[in-house]
């Protein structure tokens, strides 16, 4: 058995479950659920599951280039005016190209030292508030704002028993590992609630 510190780290990012909202009467708008389950250090909380808009990820672009000029950060999906969210297959499109991107910004670390970054995939705060948040002008600091949302919305079972059972552990001669963040089926689906639907093909 590989000593505890030379285990793998690793990311897992999933962007899946499109679902149309309606903003208004006139306006309506594509959100998409950005699943994530990983055992790194980076992280606040190992397993998240938030929902974002395509605006959202603009956003985020545009905050990550300026925090980090000399990095070429990967493209997101064109936004174009013809993009129609009743076509399955444009839709299907963005979502791909949502998970590339931020698949690709998980592989870097000067850009995973970014707060708004964290911000973005573990909680449902509004890029005002993420910018409010990472400057300073709030009661609660960027970890804070994560394990709130965290306890708001308790959907990962397995992670609140790994950390009950890691208290645990101090008394115990467990053979089995404590961590609970290695990549398996049943880690996975305990995350954001499947839509009754899903929109994988």
């Amino acid at each position: 058995m590989t000593p505890k510190h030379e285990k793998q780290e690793f990311v897992t990012v999933l962007v899946r479950d499109p679902r149309i909202q309606k903003e208004d009467s006139w306006h309506s708008y594509i959100d998409y659920e950005i699943f994530i389950h990983t055992n790194s250090i980076c992280f606040t909380r190992k397993t998240s599951c938030v929902r974002r808009r395509y605006r959202e990820f603009v956003w985020l672009r545009q905050r990550l280039q300026s925090n980090a000029v000399l990095i070429q950060l990967p493209e997101l999906p064109s936004g174009t005016p013809f993009f129609n969210m009743n076509n399955p297959n444009h839709v299907d499109h963005r979502r791909q190209g949502l998970q590339e991107f931020l698949e690709k910004i998980l592989q870097d670390a000067l850009l995973l030292s970014d707060s708004r970054l964290h911000l973005f995939l573990q909680t449902q705060l509004s890029p005002e508030d993420m910018e409010a948040c990472v400057s300073g002008q709030t009661k609660y600091s960027v970890a804070d704002a994560i394990l709130s949302f965290a306890s708001l919305n308790r959907r990962f079972p397995i992670e609140d028993e790994e950390e009950k059972k890691g208290k645990d552990d101090a008394d115990s001669d467990s053979e089995s590992s404590s961590s609970g963040l290695g990549p398996s089926d049943d880690s996975i689906s305990c995350g954001c609630k499947a839509s009754p639907a899903s929109e994988e093909s």
